[in-house]
């Protein structure tokens, strides 16, 4: 039986545990980027401590995954690898929307590259409602745009 698991607000001591967290899955799952991607897409880390509304998920009083958004938009959502499937997204996910005040339906931008996450979305509930060439950074990883439809 899984250790349970408890979700609260990140705190800036949370950042280092965080980009291990982003950098172990963002290699696990996006081998579409070089190591050049990876160290420009790693400096954005930083920014969303104030900027966004960051929440993690702890086992066993570790940190295991986070979950960035913005009003009702996903920016972000990691899990330590070695934990997929096991619902600690799913439990973020629900978190953060339980927390939220009413208002428009959440969103969030997956890239089409990384089929692990468009499925764990759309088992979620999120339906396609568009596609970009490029991704926000104008770097030409194409994104799916995706709305949650309940």
């Amino acid at each position: 039986m899984p250790a349970p698991v408890s979700i609260r607000a990140a705190s800036n001591a949370d950042e280092p545990r965080i980009t291990e967290i982003w950098e172990a899955a963002v290699r696990a799952t996006h081998d579409f980027l070089a190591e050049d991607d990876l160290v420009f897409f790693r400096s954005f880390l930083p920014s969303i401590f104030g900027r966004l509304n960051v929440r993690v998920v702890e086992r066993s009083g570790c940190v295991e995954g986070f979950i960035a958004t913005a009003g009702h938009h996903v920016e972000a959502l990691f899990v330590n690898p070695a934990l997929h499937g096991q619902g600690l997204g799913r439990q973020l996910l629900d978190a953060v929307m339980a927390e939220a005040s009413p208002g428009p339906a959440w969103t969030v931008d997956v890239n089409e590259q990384n089929p692990q996450a468009t499925r764990f979305y759309e088992r979620y509930g999120f339906v396609r409602m568009g596609r970009s060439e490029q991704d926000a950074s104008g770097r030409p990883f194409p994104l799916l745009h995706l709305v949650l439809r309940r």
